[in-house]
């Protein structure tokens, strides 16, 4: 591991952090609304079920939100030890938004996140109603600041460059940057998703042990139509998405279609090894002009591929993330739709579709994971694009340093992973009817 190139190991460094801590926050963005829609649900039935829900789901919020606090703080302190030119270039537009994000997930979630777990029964009821609105808030104007510099990474504008310092012209421009709406439309609604599944999934899981309370069947019923619900509008962004990276960083869409060569009537490629020396596809099972179609919606149009470009990303991790992610949110309809269908029409689930759910439990975290990816390594080799190469804004750390913090990086998240899945699955298994009164 210490003879690999040390910009290599920072990057895979970041990666690992980067996977593990995400699953937390595209989780809790989420489970903070329906945690609302709990408080709502029983504000205006006055059915202790939702509160039920309520304080089991809470617990689950806690402890995803605990664990986005931590691996985002080490997150961090790799911008300094791992990506020193990173501040050096763009810090002054980092580092306020870097700033916004940290002042709205400590000082208004940290807060009223305190309320909601020990308040029920010390406020007034509005109060407590109220903390949860504002932890859900909080959440989403976190996602949104972070997306906002990641979004602007991919599609900078709305600054100067002096002396090879980036400064800010126009914070207007900087914050909704080209890719903006659509990068944030599609994290919500991947939130959404991996909320869903998880809620919906975990019930399932107590279904299956006939742990079938009303307030489990409240909460199954949640997220199995929340997911059938925002599964089809997440195709329809996700491909409004690619469209807008297709105007903005079509080397990135080359290298998820792994195409080569600039064509007319691009095929759409189903399956194929991409050889990045030969600059081909091995294998290929394709689909004529079925990428240019979908792009440029028309039959003939035309499609850059990568050879075009002096820099464009590794193609094999680009291109088979992106598919097992389109692969995955095919799995999420089929399933979600099956299951509302029977909730629907028979009030109850089957073994095998209850199984289903248990086995597409974490599938938002998967997905959301295999979207990063495509995001985050398909703007290689640039930091930001076209601004900021990656290997210009490396340390000088030596491997052999950066190698073992990347081993315990990796062990303490082993554990930590662990340890969240036993209690997830611990409390699901030992979840016992609470009354909104106790």
């Amino acid at each position: 591991m210490f003879d690999i190139d040390p910009v290599l190991l920072a990057r895979i460094q970041f990666a690992a952090n980067i996977t593990f801590h995400i699953v937390f926050p595209s989780t809790t963005i989420a489970l903070g609304w329906v945690l609302f829609y709990f408080k709502k649900r029983f504000a205006k039935t006055g059915q202790s079920l939702w509160m039920e829900a309520y304080f089991f789901w809470t617990k689950i919020f806690a402890l995803c939100f605990a664990l986005g606090v931590v691996s985002g703080i080490t997150m961090s302190f790799q911008f300094g030890t791992n990506w020193p030119g990173f501040m050096n270039t763009v810090g002054n537009i980092a580092g306020p938004l870097l700033g916004y994000e940290v002042l709205t997930a400590f000082f208004l979630e940290a807060t009223f996140l305190g309320i909601m777990l020990f308040g029920f029964k010390r406020v007034p009821a509005a109060v407590h109603t109220l903390a949860t609105f504002l932890v859900a808030a909080g959440t989403t104007a976190s996602a949104f600041w972070i997306l906002c510099l990641d979004s602007w990474m991919q599609t900078p504008v709305g600054y100067e460059m002096i002396d090879g310092v980036a400064h800010a012209t126009d914070w207007f421009a900087i914050l909704w940057n080209p890719s903006l709406p659509y990068r944030l439309v599609h994290m919500l609604l991947a939130s959404g998703l991996t909320a869903a599944f998880l809620v919906a999934g975990v019930s399932a899981y107590r279904w299956l042990r006939f742990d079938r309370t009303a307030s489990v069947m409240a909460a199954l019923k949640t997220g199995v139509y929340l997911a059938a619900l925002l599964i089809p509008i997440q195709i329809g962004a996700g491909d409004m998405h690619g469209l807008n990276t297709f105007e903005h960083q079509p080397q990135k869409v080359a290298a998820m279609e792994g195409l080569w060569d600039t064509t007319k009537g691009a095929p759409f490629v189903i399956f194929a090894w991409p050889d990045e020396a030969a600059k081909t596809n091995r294998y290929a099972l394709e689909i004529p002009n079925a990428s240019s179609l979908i792009l440029t919606h028309k039959l003939d149009g035309e499609v850059k591929g990568l050879t075009d470009f002096k820099h464009h990303p590794p193609v094999v991790p680009v291109f088979w993330s992106f598919r097992l992610m389109v692969g995955l949110g095919g799995l999420m309809l089929l399933i979600s739709w099956s299951a509302a269908y029977l909730l629907k029409k028979k009030g109850d689930l089957t073994p095998l579709v209850a199984k289903g759910l248990v086995a597409m439990t974490f599938s938002g975290w998967l997905a959301t994971i295999l979207g990063w990816f495509v995001t985050e390594i398909g703007r290689q080799p640039w930091l930001v694009q076209d601004l900021l190469l990656t290997s210009s804004a490396a340390s000088n750390v030596p491997p052999p340093m950066i190698g073992i913090s990347l081993t315990l990086y990796i062990v303490l998240y082993i554990i930590l992973m662990t340890a969240f899945l036993k209690t997830l699955f611990h409390l699901a298994r030992k979840a016992a009817p609470v009354t909104a009164a106790s």
